[in-house]
């Protein structure tokens, strides 16, 4: 379905479902009364962390060996780095072995068994207080953490709930394989992308397909003998209930938070709009960004938004706003710094971007080369300034990530980063400047 029809499909259904009423309005003027000055972030690979680490633990004893150099530029999900709370960190790897094929009648090329080790690490000796060993059947990320110290993980069309002693217990299933995974920063929300059978029939025990799917499929689906689609849907985290589906010609990312959606519209030449629509009906325009590709936009927190926008040369620009419309700040990076991947502190008040260091400019006609590339870069920012708070190489080279984690209270970075796993203590992160919204209103409103 095309994506600005979709995206309409979505206000009314939210609408319908009353998830949290707000104080919405059309023609919202965005503060531009203030201009951001844009602080440009430093260049080159660094040699060293910025600071010198607090609790070190190394990974070969763990049964870690870094993956060979034929897995760069794969972007295979090969580890998973994530802070259970302040104190234990949960480390999950590729073991190396044998690749069995999957022959089973459906499978797709990418269905490649893998075995995951996981471990739980008490900080700061390293102890290990729980491991178990998962079988995936793909090469795509498979772990997302939770606020609460448990996890998700996913295997084709299961999607599980884990505990810090990595019991795992079946949470939802799909009625075909589970292609990612969004949440919005309350975790209140799923938004799932998964590749389905074209007009799929539920099955006892797979998540809904309501009647909107139907609709959706008739609208935007031009290609109806194809074998299977993407189905996207909205769903509660803890009920499994599907709140919207509808099918797509290829996945849909879909910045969320508890009240509304977020969506980039083209405007004259390299300019985009940023428009923040309310499930409850209305919108308002955030700002504009002048940006050669379409702006990836990813909500840090309830209130602000990050922009990541493309200048003529590659480059790309991290721009912050509020979801009342002001910039917060602005950060350019060098046009050697590529593919940059995002994770926030679960409190929202720290960003950790990681970016592949190269030694030239990546463009299509002059595209990447192994040789090329110098290393990977964690740097981690205030959310509320733009402010460099860290930054650490990375290694080896993961250009998928998973390699780096914030604690819950951003107090705390880890990095996988020369043969061990290193801990860093940071400096408390300034608080978002604004008011923040009431403790559990956002939770009461959308259980109405």
């Amino acid at each position: 379905m095309h994506a600005g029809r979709w995206l309409a499909a979505v206000s009314l259904v939210f609408s319908a479902i009353r998830i949290a009423p707000t104080q919405a309005g059309s023609g919202f003027a965005p503060d531009r009364s203030l201009a951001v000055r844009e602080r440009v972030l430093p260049g080159g690979y660094p040699l060293k962390p910025s600071l010198p680490p607090t609790f070190t633990i190394p990974v070969e004893v763990l049964g870690f060996s870094p993956p060979g150099a034929l897995y760069l530029g794969q972007r295979n999900s090969l580890v998973s780095l994530d802070f259970v709370d302040e104190d234990h960190l949960l480390f999950t790897f590729r073991v190396p072995g044998l690749i069995h094929r999957q022959l089973k009648p459906g499978d797709s090329g990418e269905g490649d068994e893998r075995q995951i080790r996981a471990v739980v690490l008490e900080l700061p000796a390293g102890t290990v207080e729980a491991e178990a060993l998962w079988t995936v059947h793909d090469r795509a990320r498979y772990l997302w953490m939770l606020k609460d110290g448990h996890f998700l993980l996913r295997d084709r069309q299961n999607l599980g709930l884990g505990d810090a002693h990595l019991e795992v217990k079946p949470l939802l299933q799909f009625p075909g394989s589970l292609l990612d995974l969004e949440m919005d920063p309350s975790q209140q929300f799923l938004v799932s992308n998964s590749l389905e059978p074209a007009a799929a029939p539920n099955q006892l025990g797979t998540v809904d397909s309501p009647a909107t799917a139907e609709t959706s499929m008739t609208s935007g689906n031009q290609n109806p003998s194809s074998d299977s689609d993407i189905v996207v849907r909205i769903l509660r985290r803890e009920s499994g209930q599907v709140m919207l589906v509808s099918r797509a010609r290829s996945e849909v990312h879909l910045p969320i938070n508890s009240e509304s959606y977020l969506e980039s519209l083209r405007g004259r030449g390299t300019q985009w709009v940023l428009n923040l629509n309310f499930f409850t009906g209305g919108s308002r325009i955030l700002g504009r960004i002048d940006s050669v590709c379409v702006p990836e936009l990813e909500f840090v927190s309830q209130q602000e938004v990050l922009a990541i926008a493309c200048d003529s040369l590659g480059a790309h620009k991290l721009v912050a706003l509020t979801t009342e419309g002001k910039t917060l700040w602005t950060d350019l990076n060098p046009d050697t710094a590529i593919w940059p991947l995002l994770a926030r502190s679960p409190d929202g008040l720290r960003i950790a971007q990681e970016t592949l260091a190269v030694s030239r400019p990546v463009s299509t006609y002059a595209p990447l080369d192994s040789e090329d590339i110098k290393g990977q870069v964690l740097r981690v920012f205030n959310a509320a300034t733009g402010e460099l708070a860290f930054e650490s190489p990375l290694s080896p080279v993961l250009d998928a990530g998973g390699n780096a984690a914030i604690s819950p209270s951003g107090r705390r970075a880890a990095v996988l980063n020369d043969g061990a796993i290193q801990v860093f203590e940071l400096p408390a992160p300034p608080p978002f400047p604004g008011p923040l919204p009431q403790p559990g209103k956002s939770e009461k409103r959308a259980a109405r």
